[in-house]
């Protein structure tokens, strides 16, 4: 491959190995101008390494920036957190500026039910990395059992089991054997696909501690390490490892009924995979209807949130921008929650509701 600006392209390969969607991305390089575009897929930079199953290759989970808006993909223990029924939408695009889109959606439901003495919820997972060519699909059943510690605070323990599918589709995949000098991608590739799909059980587990104004929760996933390789060999998907803190802090009894009208709330989160370590600091400002909140996370982006909530409805957008050297290339990242919160019948004893962000 003589002629490609190898400069250029070293940001983005640093990338690969820190950002849990830079493994996947598909890039288009222009050679002299003159020439065609080398299109570089994972089949070219980084496909060998993260799909063929080499026993480097670890795959990273993608994330949702609305960390709190899709509480079960954050923690098992925030099953059934709301008491009554609820519904969650989540859905994320990576960098739609780039060739080759990162799509993530999930769905989710959970409750709290006595008969357990705890939550019972289940999560849908999709990620579909570069337009398709490579999807994993994951439903997971989420236990969390509940107990009061004191008056003043309670905890929750969660325990995720999933089953998970990979799939590749080789047909949108490109090699350098099918590249012509001057015409392009003409020829056919001699390469031999191989693999197809892989499926797998997986395993996780969580703690959330709780009062009225502050919580603290703890989460592993993928505890088994479960092996996603997609041809022969072992790929193991590497644990996950996620703390997260926060308060919720009124300012002044303002509402109707002597609540606060106005809360702000500062949070931490960490999460390190591999060799991906993540700090996150945020702050949100509820105020009525109306949610805002900004975060920062380290090296990587500034995040910005709008929300709106009634007792029934939350809506949130977020939007990612990009800090590092593919700021102007990327479009930055668009997240759209959707949360609908039903009614149930009031139960005579109180249940402690967790005092944390929704979005």
């Amino acid at each position: 491959m003589n002629g490609i600006n190898w400069r250029l392209l070293q940001p983005l390969w640093n990338r690969y190995a820190t950002d849990p969607y830079n493994w996947r991305l598909q890039l288009s390089l222009d050679r002299n101008e003159s020439m065609m575009k080398w299109t570089v897929r994972r089949a070219g930079l980084v496909f060998a390494w993260v799909v063929l199953g080499s026993a480097s290759a670890l795959a990273q989970d993608p994330q949702f920036t609305q960390f709190y808006a899709n509480p079960l993909y954050l923690n098992p223990a925030f099953a059934g957190t709301a008491r009554c029924p609820r519904v969650v939408l989540n859905y994320r695009n990576q960098w739609p500026a780039l060739t080759g889109t990162f799509v993530t959606t999930s769905a989710s439901y959970d409750q709290h039910v006595d008969g357990v003495m705890g939550g019972l919820g289940l999560l849908v997972t999709n990620d579909q990395a570069g337009k398709g060519t490579l999807s994993t699909s994951t439903v997971s059943g989420i236990y969390s059992y509940q107990q009061a510690i004191s008056r003043k605070f309670s905890m929750k323990v969660g325990f995720q089991a999933t089953y998970f599918q990979k799939s590749l589709d080789w047909s949108k995949l490109t090699f350098g054997d099918q590249i012509d000098p001057r015409r392009g991608f003409i020829y056919n590739t001699n390469d031999v696909p191989r693999g197809g799909k892989v499926g797998n059980a997986d395993f996780s587990a969580g703690v959330l501690g709780y009062s009225d104004i502050f919580f603290v929760g703890f989460a592993v996933h993928h505890l088994t390490q479960p092996n996603e390789s997609l041809i022969v060999g072992d790929s193991k998907l590497p644990m996950k490892v996620t703390g997260h803190a926060g308060a919720s802090i009124p300012l002044g009894m303002n509402g109707r009924y002597g609540e606060a009208r106005t809360r702000i709330s500062p949070n931490v989160l960490y999460q390190s995979q591999a060799a991906f370590k993540q700090l996150n600091l945020g702050l949100y400002v509820d105020h009525g209807p109306i949610t805002a909140g900004v975060w920062y996370r380290t090296r990587d982006s500034f995040i910005a949130l709008i929300g709106f909530h009634t007792d029934k409805f939350k809506f949130g957008y977020s939007y990612d921008l990009t800090t590092s050297k593919l700021t102007t290339q990327t479009a930055g990242s668009h997240e759209i929650s959707v949360q609908l919160q039903f009614n149930c019948k009031p139960k005579r004893r109180r249940f402690r509701v967790v005092a944390c962000p929704t979005f």
